[in-house]
């Protein structure tokens, strides 16, 4: 006598056609299984998805070093049911020649409708909810970004304001200006009044 779970095995696999690599919500499967909880019990039990969260799986991709989690950005969108945000780690800061070394373990999601520490399979990313960022990194948005995550630096914070004014000169003027305007929060426009002459 078949177990029940391998006489159901194969009606998952005709019921989804999933992806490696791909992160799903509930919702995307139901419309195509007649028990959606029953089938997603059936395909985390024998590893044909990961759960991640409340609602939300991928599809495990094998490397030949092992199994990989999904991508950063498709874990995002499909969390967020949104395209626009920005994934930035600290460590970024230290790309600016502002005498930085700090590493940092550390994920930060700028977005607009996510706010708080979400734990995603195994990892915890730091959603914060912005009305205004680009979907780039540049150098500007980063001079600016670390300007405005100054109590959050494990560096001497005098020394990278320090640092930040002596570097202006590094950059096109007229950009970076922009970039403050766009990007800075009150407390770095206050702290940046008068360095570009106005």
């Amino acid at each position: 006598m078949r177990s029940d779970k391998k006489s159901q095995e194969p009606s998952v696999s005709k019921v989804w056609h999933l992806r490696s690599g791909a992160v799903y919500r509930r919702k995307d499967l139901a419309a195509s299984s007649k028990s959606v909880d029953r089938d997603l019990q059936l395909a985390v039990s024998t590893g044909r998805l990961r759960k991640v969260a409340q609602g939300l799986y991928y599809v495990p991709q094998q490397t030949p070093f092992g199994e990989v989690p999904p991508d950063d950005h498709v874990l995002i969108e499909k969390f967020l049911e949104d395209s626009h945000f920005l994934i930035l780690n600290p460590s970024y800061y230290n790309t600016l020649g502002l005498g930085m070394t700090q590493l940092y373990n550390k994920t930060i999601v700028y977005n607009h409708k996510r706010h708080g520490k979400f734990l995603l399979g195994n990892r915890s990313f730091d959603f914060r909810v912005k009305h205004r960022f680009p979907l780039e990194h540049s150098t500007e948005f980063l001079w600016v970004d670390c300007l405005n995550n100054l109590d959050e630096l494990a560096e001497d914070r005098e020394e990278v304001v320090r640092r930040a004014r002596a570097s202006l000169h590094r950059f096109d003027s007229m950009v970076l200006r922009q970039a403050v305007i766009n990007y800075a929060s009150s407390a770095t426009r206050k702290l940046t009044k008068g360095w570009f002459g106005d």
